[in-house]
């Protein structure tokens, strides 16, 4: 069985989905939707962050089933959408797991299933945000006779899944749901490479509330000279600490850095990953670099921590399926420093709007940040090309637009047969 490839965005703030109004509403139309939307995470990642944005324009009629509690239930119910936990049970299946570890997954996942399928039969369609959400929402389909969507927010990959998980996502896919949603061109060509009927995909990229990024120049001044960071150069990581996040390969680089770059990353370990953020603490004293860098933890400002930054780097080891920090760094304005890997090439153009490295290559990342730290004027001119591109490419009200219409026209081919 699946597991879920987080998408980036543990370490950052949850105020994006606490907007009072609905937005990405196209017509009144959207309105009368009842959508069923499953995830099968209680802790908010990228894809949880996106189907926040996404479930807002249908809470009036619609509900977003958990198979875990946690701070994602907390945030739905804080932008008053409509959510149930619907398993209490863990489902003990990762994206490593084999034939023999799926297969005996699926028993329990029986009354899970069963639960959701006659939730679904007063909704007009199943929405699958993630792979476990997959497996309950192929099944749950085919027994309550309602449409599936799956929103793939993953690149299925050996990077990533085992080759059994690989194998049940694209079968479930292919047999069960009316459209796959792919979050980008690398998650889309992930999907087909995979055996995926690329009829069935439409990528569109994950939409951001614009206003959420306007921040004051004002306000990034005094909150450097609040973390005492008002005189260096200041480089912002910002997602769960993960070995194939690459926090290492950012700290290996501000060695080679003049003394006066800083580096601060905002977010910590989850999913068992404990070892790995004391390899980066017992990395950073090995190396000297205690005064350079700051481990903030989880952040509710993350925004405001952003902007705060002189560059953002992104330093995934393995490709990203859409790489929310980068455009979230963009729309503050902040020149960014990508692992050119994933859907991140989609997203930076070199020169113009960021620099793109190789993944895992910590020189190719000193020369970068040496590049932004010395020639400031440069960089802030690319910071204010990113944030002029990307207002344009990822406006939420746009991209809930496009989903709509494409949820409008399943809902449709529902109703002709």
């Amino acid at each position: 069985m699946p597991g879920e490839q987080d998408s980036s965005k543990d370490a950052l703030s949850t105020d994006f989905c606490r907007s009072s109004r609905p937005s990405g509403d196209c017509s009144d139309d959207s309105i009368g939707m009842k959508i069923l939307f499953l995830d099968q995470s209680g802790q908010l990642g990228g894809a949880e962050l996106c189907l926040c944005d996404i479930a807002k324009a249908y809470r009036d009629t619609s509900l977003v089933g958990l198979f875990s509690d946690g701070s994602f239930r907390t945030l739905l119910e804080q932008a008053n959408i409509p959510v149930q936990i619907l398993t209490t049970a863990a489902i003990d299946v990762r994206k490593e797991s084999g034939l023999l570890k799926g297969a005996t997954s699926l028993k329990p996942l029986l009354p899970l299933i069963a639960k959701t399928a006659q939730i679904a039969r007063n909704y007009d369609l199943i929405y699958a945000n993630t792979q476990k959400a997959l497996v309950v929402g192929a099944i749950a389909s085919f027994w309550s006779g309602r449409p599936l969507v799956y929103h793939l927010h993953d690149i299925l990959s050996a990077d990533h899944f085992s080759p059994t998980n690989r194998r049940l996502a694209v079968l479930l896919a292919n047999r069960f749901a009316s459209r796959v949603i792919a979050n980008s061109e690398a998650s889309q060509a992930a999907f087909v490479k995979a055996g995926g009927n690329p009829a069935l995909t439409q990528v569109i990229y994950n939409g951001f509330e614009l206003s959420q990024y306007q921040h004051q120049r004002v306000d990034r001044t005094q909150l450097r000279q609040q973390l005492g960071l008002d005189q260096t150069f200041l480089v912002g990581h910002f997602s769960r600490l993960s070995p194939w996040k690459g926090q290492h390969i950012l700290i290996e680089a501000l060695a080679r850095c003049p003394e006066s770059v800083t580096a601060l990353f905002v977010g910590d370990a989850l999913f068992g990953e404990e070892n790995y953020a004391q390899f980066l603490r017992e990395q950073v004293k090995e190396l000297g670099l205690e005064q350079r860098v700051r481990f903030l933890g989880f952040r509710s400002d993350v925004m405001q921590l952003m902007t705060a930054c002189d560059l953002v780097a992104h330093t995934s080891t393995a490709p990203e399926p859409f790489g929310r920090v980068i455009v979230e760094a963009m729309l503050c304005g902040r020149p960014v420093v990508a692992a050119a890997a994933g859907g991140a090439v989609e997203l930076v153009e070199a020169g113009k709007t960021g620099w793109l490295c190789k993944p895992g290559d910590p020189q190719q990342l000193t020369e970068a940040i040496e590049q932004c730290f010395s020639n400031p004027q440069q960089a802030e001119a690319v910071g204010r090309a990113a944030q002029e591109i990307a207002q344009q490419r990822f406006d939420q009200t746009t991209i809930n637009c496009e989903i709509e219409q494409l949820l409008k026209a399943i809902a449709a081919e529902k109703r002709s047969i």
